[in-house]
């Protein structure tokens, strides 16, 4: 009887902090599809359809090119307050690019260091 009632209380403590830990938890706002333009690089703007999903607590992004005409690029994010950097590979150099938040659709920042200026917009589906 000792044992039933011992788990019994277990699980009434972890389903309580369960719920607990999910009302605090703010909404995941940069899991999703964006659209990311890269203003004023040498070939022109450069425009690129991010995926970005949360895998195992970790946010991991795809980055497309919407014309099909590149392979997807797997991307790591590292994540802070209102800003994202996603790292990537692109003709062979190690890029990073940093975007803030600007309201819930949009964000803004730069890529290499502040050397283009990059905007992206949330596509709704």
């Amino acid at each position: 009887m000792k044992k039933v009632s011992m788990f019994f209380a277990v699980l009434a403590f972890l389903l309580s902090f369960q719920s607990f830990s999910k009302s605090t938890l703010a909404p995941d706002f940069f899991a999703g599809k964006w659209e990311v333009v890269v203003i004023g690089t040498p070939n022109g703007d450069a425009k690129m359809i991010s995926e970005i999903k949360r895998v195992e607590g970790t946010l991991k992004a795809i980055l497309k090119d919407p014309k099909g005409q590149n392979e997807d690029m797997v991307a790591s994010v590292e994540e802070k307050e209102n800003q994202i950097l996603v790292f990537f590979q692109a003709q062979g150099m190690d890029i990073t690019l940093s975007l803030t938040k600007v309201d819930e659709d949009n964000l803004k920042g730069d890529i290499m260091g502040g050397m283009f200026e990059a905007k992206a917009k949330r596509i709704k589906e």
